[in-house]
C-alpha cells in the first residue's frame, strides 16, 4: 500500500508542476462557475467519453476497420507462441524484485487504480486546472469503458489462466477466477492510466517513461503466470484504441470549457508619460 501512496504523490507532484508550467503560457480569465457546477459538467464529459467508445464503431471508416482487423490477426498470431512466452516469463519470476511485482499487482487493482485517477481529477477540479481535469476525466472514462469490455469478455470466453489449464481450455461463463484470463484487467487499468497521462506531454522521453511504467503491470501478470501473452497484448491494444477515441472526443468537447476563457492575444506592456502621470500600461 505504501508503494501506491508513494506513486500517487510522485504522479501528482510531477503532473501538477508540469501542467502548471503549461497553463502559465496562456492568459486565462476565470469565468464565474462553482466547483459543484464544474463537477456536474465533468460528469457529463465522463459519460460522453464512455458512450463514445461504444458508438464510435458505427462511424468507423475503412482505416478504422483495418486497424481492428490488424489487432485481431495479430492477437491470433501471437497465440502460436503463447506456450513459449509463458515458459520464458515464468523462469524470470524468481529474479524479479518484489517491489516491482508488488507495484504491478497493486497499481492494476481497481481500488488503487481508481484512487490514483480520482485524485488526479480532484486536484484538477479544485484548482480548476483544465489540463489536470481533462487528464482525470480521460483516465476515469477510459478505465471504465475498457474495463466493462474486459469484464464481459473474460466471463464470456472463460479462457483458462496458465496456472489453471492450457491456452486452448475454455469454460464460458464460469464463476471460477481461474477461467477469467482473456483479456487482462490489470493490464487495462494500469496501461490506461499511464497511456492517458503520456498523451498530455509532447516530450518523447516523458512519453516513453510513462508508457514503460504502464507496462509493469502487464509484464508482472506474465511473471505471475496469471495471463497468456495474447491476453496482455489484446488488452494493451484495446486500451490504446479506447484512450485515443475518448481523447479526441474531449479535445472537441472541451474546446469551449466553461471554467476558462482563453485569450489568444498577448498583453503588450508600454511605459507611458503624460501630463502629471507616469506608469506602465498593458494593452490586450
Amino acid at each position: 500500500m505504501r508503494i501506491i501512496i508513494t506513486s500517487l504523490i510522485i504522479i501528482l507532484s510531477f503532473t501538477n508542476s508540469v501542467f502548471a508550467q503549461i497553463d502559465t503560457t496562456q492568459v486565462i480569465s476565470e469565468e464565474k462557475i462553482t466547483t459543484w457546477e464544474l463537477a456536474k459538467y465533468d460528469a457529463g464529459l465522463m459519460w460522453g467519453g464512455f458512450k463514445q467508445v461504444y458508438t464510435s464503431p458505427f462511424k468507423w471508416d475503412q482505416d478504422d476497420w483495418a486497424i481492428a482487423a490488424s489487432i485481431a490477426v495479430g492477437t491470433a498470431g501471437l497465440n502460436i507462441i503463447d506456450d513459449d512466452a509463458h515458459d520464458y516469463f515464468a523462469r524470470q519470476n524468481e529474479d524479479i524484485p518484489g517491489v516491482v511485482k508488488d507495484f504491478g499487482w497493486y497499481f492494476g487493482s481497481p481500488q488503487n487504480n481508481y484512487g490514483v485517477n480520482g485524485a488526479i481529477y480532484l486536484a484538477g477540479l479544485f484548482t480548476k486546472s483544465k489540463k489536470l481535469r481533462k487528464t482525470g476525466i480521460l483516465m476515469i472514462s477510459s478505465a471504465s469503458a475498457a474495463g466493462l469490455i474486459q469484464t464481459i469478455s473474460k466471463s464470456a470466453t472463460g479462457r483458462a489462466r496458465p496456472n489453471s489449464g492450457s491456452k486452448a481450455t475454455f469454460r464460458p461463463f464460469s464463476n471460477e477466477g481461474g477461467y477469467h484470463s482473456f483479456p487482462s484487467g490489470h493490464t487495462i487499468l494500469s496501461f490506461t492510466t499511464f497511456y492517458a497521462l503520456s498523451k498530455q506531454f509532447d516530450n518523447i522521453w516523458v512519453k516513453g517513461a510513462l508508457i514503460a511504467g504502464g507496462m509493469v503491470s502487464p509484464v508482472s501478470r506474465l511473471w505471475a503466470e496469471a495471463h497468456w501473452l495474447t491476453d496482455v497484448a489484446l488488452s494493451t491494444a484495446l486500451t490504446i484504441v479506447v484512450v485515443d477515441s475518448i481523447d479526441k472526443y474531449l479535445d472537441r468537447t472541451m474546446s469551449n470549457d466553461p471554467a476558462y476563457k482563453e485569450r489568444n492575444n498577448k498583453i503588450s506592456w508600454q511605459l507611458q508619460f503624460g501630463g502629471n502621470r507616469i506608469g506602465v500600461i498593458g494593452t490586450f
